[in-house]
């Protein structure tokens, strides 16, 4: 008879590397970023045999509510063999038992199961397991599954994109979409640069994050998480935060304009003066025009250089590795200099980064299921369909319920009260406001 565990983090994250649905937010480092910044309370635990094989783990983190009581949230689901019903089902009732010590009200799952992979042609492609079946199976041990939510409703992202970093890297960048693959031969051609940051480079990346926060009208984490972040990833064995920073110096970006500048100049001297033929007059148009461009460009960066100095860090990306996946959980953007297209080269850079370090899947951590056009969402979509990943659908959030009454009140009566005090607190500002206009 199996039965459930705690266990250190040695036993836990020999387990959890090895299994080949490991993700990042199962990892132990997680659980105690989640205790650190979150103020959650993780529980390693272990489904263990007669011979105290370990057989499957979860990463439990528990939000203590008042009076006593509280919820379990298991990010990415049980590390566990959804295809092994008997499994499934005595690592549930193991579960069950232990939230119920904890006076808990649910615990939710969301498991790293995909219900939908679409590749870069948007064709279809088979799964290595029956997902209608496994849902089938979850909901007959009472797991109510929260819907095929569309945007960014749930704990975690329902859909994603995700590149096989197995193909060649050749064979990645030919799914790249024209423009981008455009975008990033003009960062090239600016003389732009990507490097690998240290912790010292933190404060750009932070900066960048608030810029982008208040330019997409969302609120993210304070300096000191993504601190504390990049020390424990980077403190444990086959974890790591890698800082990426899209960068242009403008001397150099201004030296390289000149070059194609001096460039123009030479194919025009040697055009004949007289008796142009009408492809050399057009090919002197066409020149003159470059030349007019490369000039105003120059001018164009000198002001620049004026006003926010020579070097300037354009974009700061985050990569979370763990084993051979990795995944890009955070980037900030500066609104300048958008036209040198340095985030499109930041992402190539990375990247090949990955592909270059053994890493096998490369997961760009959320977009949308609502491709309506008005949606605020659908520019980030398109921005990482670009790069030619698989258009990935999870099959969701599952949550268990321990305490009916109380998750109603919770889950319902909670919110429609918040919503309610919100609505009021903005009227209430909104006639202060009247009164003294």
């Amino acid at each position: 008879m199996a039965k459930l565990v705690r266990l250190n983090e040695e036993k836990y994250e020999n387990f959890v590397k090895k299994h080949p649905k490991s993700h990042f937010l199962q990892s132990y480092a997680w659980g105690e970023l989640s205790k650190i910044k979150k103020h959650l309370t993780p529980y390693y635990l272990g489904l263990i045999d007669e011979k105290k094989n370990i057989l499957a783990t979860a990463l439990l983190l528990q939000k203590h509510l008042p009076m006593n009581y509280c919820y379990f949230y298991c990010p990415r689901g049980y590390v566990i063999d959804y295809t092994n019903e008997k499994l499934v089902t005595e690592m549930t009732e193991e579960i069950i038992k232990f939230v119920k010590s904890k006076n808990a009200i649910f615990v939710k799952i969301d498991p790293d199961l995909i219900y939908k992979d679409y590749n870069y042609l948007e064709e279809e492609q088979p799964l290595p397991y029956d997902t209608e079946k496994i849902f089938e199976m979850l909901k007959k041990l009472g797991y109510r599954h929260q819907g095929f939510t569309k945007n960014f409703e749930t704990m975690q992202p329902r859909y994603t994109f995700r590149i096989d970093l197995n193909q060649s890297l050749e064979e990645i960048e030919e799914h790249f979409s024209k423009t981008t693959k455009q975008r990033i031969a003009k960062a090239k051609k600016l003389d732009t640069y990507v490097e690998i940051g240290t912790e010292k480079d933190l404060q750009d990346f932070y900066h960048l994050m608030t810029l982008t926060e208040t330019r997409k009208d969302f609120v993210s984490y304070t300096e000191d998480y993504y601190n504390t972040l990049y020390d424990i990833f980077n403190g444990g064995e086959n974890t790591k935060a890698t800082l990426f920073l899209g960068k242009v110096d403008i001397d150099r970006t201004i030296k390289k304009i000149k070059e194609n500048l001096k460039n123009v100049n030479n194919q025009i001297s040697i055009l004949p003066i007289d008796n142009l033929s009408k492809s050399a007059k057009n090919k002197l148009n066409e020149l003159t025009k470059q030349k007019d461009n490369y000039n105003k460009e120059i001018e164009k960066y000198e002001k620049y250089k004026k006003e926010y100095g020579n070097n300037l860090t354009l974009s700061a990306h985050m990569i979370i590795e763990y084993v051979d996946k990795a995944w890009v959980l955070y980037a900030g953007n500066h609104n300048i200099l958008t036209e040198t297209y340095v985030n499109y080269y930041t992402y190539e850079e990375h990247i090949k980064y990955c592909k270059e370090n053994g890493i096998k899947v490369y997961d760009q951590f959320g977009t949308i299921g609502d491709l309506s056009k008005d949606n605020p969402r659908f520019g980030l979509h398109e921005f990482k369909k670009k790069f030619g990943g698989d258009y990935i659908e999870f099959l969701g959030e599952f949550d268990y319920i321990t305490n009916k009454p109380m998750y109603f009140i919770f889950t319902k009566l909670v919110p429609f009260y918040r919503k309610i005090i919100r609505k009021k607190s903005r009227k209430e500002i909104e006639n202060e406001v009247k009164k003294n206009q």
